[in-house]
C-alpha cells in the first residue's frame, strides 16, 4: 500500500551550513593606528593597522593565532557565521597586509577592522577593532589671485 498523498508532509530542504568558525583569543586586541577617531583627513590617506597577542598571515594560510584584516568602510559585519564579503565596503587584506591608502570622498566616514580566518571567515569570539568615524575634507577651492 502507498502513502497517502493528503497525509504527506513535504521534506523540508536541510538548512544552509554555518561555516566552521576558528578560534580566537579573547585578549587578542585588533586597532586602528591611525587615523585617529575624530580625525579630518585628505584622501587620499593611510590606514595602519595594529594588533596584539595575536598573529597575521595570509589568506590559505592554517596556522593557530592567526588571520588576516578585513577593513569595513561605513558596514557593519550583520553574519560572523559567513565570509566576510569582498566589495567596496569590505576590503580583504589578504596577503598579510597592514596598511593601505584609501581615497573616499569628502564627508564623514567609519572605519573598523575585523580579522578574518583562512577562509575569510571571522573568529569565535570576533576580533574587531573599535569602529571608528573620520571626516574626509573636501577639495578645497585653489587661493584666488587678484588681477590689477
Amino acid at each position: 500500500m502507498g502513502a497517502d498523498p493528503q497525509n504527506v508532509t513535504p521534506e523540508k530542504p536541510p538548512a544552509p551550513e554555518k561555516a566552521k568558525r576558528t578560534p580566537g583569543r579573547k585578549e587578542a586586541y585588533l586597532y586602528i593606528g591611525w587615523p585617529n577617531n575624530g580625525e579630518t583627513v585628505k584622501s587620499p590617506f593611510k590606514v595602519w593597522f595594529g594588533m596584539r597577542n595575536f598573529g597575521v598571515a595570509p589568506a590559505g594560510v592554517t596556522k593557530e593565532g592567526t588571520g588576516h584584516h578585513h577593513l569595513l568602510i561605513d558596514s557593519e559585519l550583520t553574519n560572523f557565521d559567513e565570509p566576510i564579503p569582498n566589495d567596496k565596503k569590505h576590503m580583504h587584506f589578504g596577503k598579510g597586509q597592514t596598511e593601505t591608502v584609501l581615497e573616499l570622498p569628502p564627508g564623514k566616514h567609519t572605519l573598523q577592522l575585523v580579522l578574518g580566518d583562512t577562509d575569510h571567515v571571522p573568529h569565535n569570539p570576533p576580533i574587531m577593532s573599535k569602529k571608528i568615524t573620520i571626516t574626509v575634507r573636501g577639495g578645497e577651492a585653489p587661493p584666488q589671485v587678484s588681477q590689477r
